[in-house]
């Protein structure tokens, strides 16, 4: 990160100025075989395209509150920090019918139908592959994303004191956000560039998208997001954590 970095997304125009090819989310989802890369260029385009989506589409601004009810899952982490390029609140599994937008998998569908705002649903299928026929009430995300422009401008200034993240009850700021990674990323062993960690945790504490996301953005590392990582084998696992070149552990 550079010193002026106050937000999340401050932290990914870093990376992408500093290395644009080099992995930032590998994704395993073991109830599917699902392997996803994400080089840190790639995964700032996607993260363009959805603050595309978010602020022109669903006319979503600095202050409005999105709803994410999602597990942990690369197309999560793309939110999370498009939420920060807009200025918006990441709600991880907040309540829908207090959201201006909901982001829902396809297993909270019904839960999400709550919001009376706009309402993006996710089918999380392979390749971010869309629904076979839309969600009623709902835009599918992978019909909606790839048109979307590839660079990304806010229409307002965002400010990283105001809030950016509520997980668990909790909330924090654009800079807090940035300040706790940095300073929890020695807890999740995380040393510096380099530095890749195995997380298995879901995203509806703190330390789940601290260790999944945030931390390893923040110093420059990666992160190997696995889902349903109870299904993966112990030998499977060690095999994995020696392929993907794992420094850290957290499950």
């Amino acid at each position: 990160m550079n010193a002026t970095d106050r937000t999340p997304a401050d932290l990914l125009a870093s990376a992408l100025a500093a290395d644009p090819g080099r992995p930032l989310v590998t994704f395993y989802d073991d109830a599917t075989g699902e392997r996803v890369e994400l080089s840190v260029a790639t995964f700032a385009n996607w993260v363009a395209k959805t603050a595309n989506l978010l602020q022109g589409d669903l006319s979503a601004g600095p202050g409005d509150r999105v709803a994410l009810l999602l597990p942990a899952h690369w197309q999560t982490a793309v939110w999370l920090l498009a939420c920060s390029a807009v200025g918006a609140v990441a709600d991880v599994g907040g309540d829908p019918a207090a959201a201006d937008v909901v982001v829902s998998g396809p297993d909270a569908l019904d839960a999400a139908r709550a919001c009376g705002g706009e309402r993006v649903a996710l089918a999380l299928r392979p390749l971010g592959g869309r629904f076979p026929q839309t969600p009623a009430g709902f835009v599918d995300y992978a019909v909606e994303v790839p048109g979307q422009g590839d660079r990304f401008v806010p229409f307002a200034p965002v400010d990283a004191e105001e809030p950016a993240l509520i997980v668990a009850g909790a909330e924090f700021s654009g800079a807090e956000v940035v300040d706790r990674a940095l300073t929890d990323a020695p807890s999740f062993d995380l040393t510096g560039p380099g530095s890749r960690l195995l997380s298995g945790l879901s995203y509806d504490t703190w330390e789940g998208v601290g260790a999944g996301l945030y931390a390893p953005l923040a110093v420059g590392g990666s992160v190997v997001l696995c889902r349903h990582l109870d299904r993966l084998g112990e030998e499977a696992l060690a095999q994995r954590i020696e392929s993907e070149r794992v420094t850290a552990v957290r499950r």
